[in-house]
């Protein structure tokens, strides 16, 4: 859609609506002014989060689409999310769980599919694993993940013949900062829902007692190994001038998250 349309198409819908600018602008909290810039293909002079809200008061929605070199990049983050899965099944195959990925439901209406499913036998314990490249919405992740952490029990019970004792939920996310911005923002809210962090999670996966919900922040490359500190970001030394006697090679050293 080009820029022109999205003006034209918002002041469609807002005279639709028998709405004026001023109504629209109140009734969004964007405030009149900046509907007319709208309306006017001013769009610069708007944020993403203002022309949302514009549409959102007309009960539409903005979806925005990114194409690099003439492709969608949605495969970029379907590779991340991928990425996470994959390394996060290899921790929990070395500790001892097995797992199911991508495991569909349908239980009257309600359907979907988990990302990760493991079962400890010797405790039997049910870990429920949802994992997002990215923490874009809280209520856009924390509502369908409550579904599936409420159905789990039942789902791997139906289809793998799994009878847990004890219940594990883990949302899943890359170690990087703006990560860790998302869920200081939202703390407050997840400290309730999901209250323990890597750390905490890495000892229940060893010994999984006892019901836990938390947030993992996934390293790349370093949580694979159950030895290193789950929560772990691998930082690069600058080589310092070495003399000629002295081993060349960079180091690699783990800092604490």
């Amino acid at each position: 859609m080009k820029r022109s349309d999205i003006s034209r198409l918002h002041r469609l819908l807002r005279q639709r609506a028998g709405l004026t600018q001023e109504d629209l602008g109140k009734r969004s909290g964007v405030g009149r002014w900046k509907v007319v810039d709208l309306e006017c293909h001013r769009l610069s002079k708007l944020t993403v989060d203002e022309i949302d809200r514009c549409f959102e008061a007309l009960d539409a929605r903005l979806d925005l689409a990114i194409r690099y070199h003439g492709a969608a990049v949605d495969r970029l983050l379907d590779e991340g999310h991928a990425a996470l899965v994959a390394q996060f099944v290899r921790l929990l195959t070395r500790l001892g769980w097995e797992t199911r990925v991508e495991v569909t439901f349908n239980n009257y209406g309600e359907r979907g599919s988990i990302d990760i499913v493991a079962w400890h036998r010797g405790r039997r314990a049910l870990l429920v694993v949802e994992v997002k490249s990215e923490l874009s919405s809280l209520e856009g992740t924390l509502r369908p993940f409550d579904i599936k952490c409420r159905l789990a029990p039942r789902v791997v019970r139906e289809q793998f013949g799994w009878e847990p004792s004890t219940v594990g939920w883990v949302l899943l996310l890359p170690e990087d900062r703006t990560a860790r911005r998302n869920v200081e923002r939202h703390r407050d809210v997840l400290d309730q829902k999901l209250p323990r962090r890597s750390r905490a999670l890495h000892r229940w996966l060893r010994d999984p007692e006892g019901n836990v919900a938390g947030i993992w922040f996934l390293t790349n490359g370093g949580s694979a190994d159950a030895k290193r500190n789950p929560s772990a970001i691998q930082r690069v030394r600058k080589p310092k001038p070495r003399s000629s006697d002295q081993d060349k090679d960079a180091s690699w050293a783990p800092a604490g998250a």
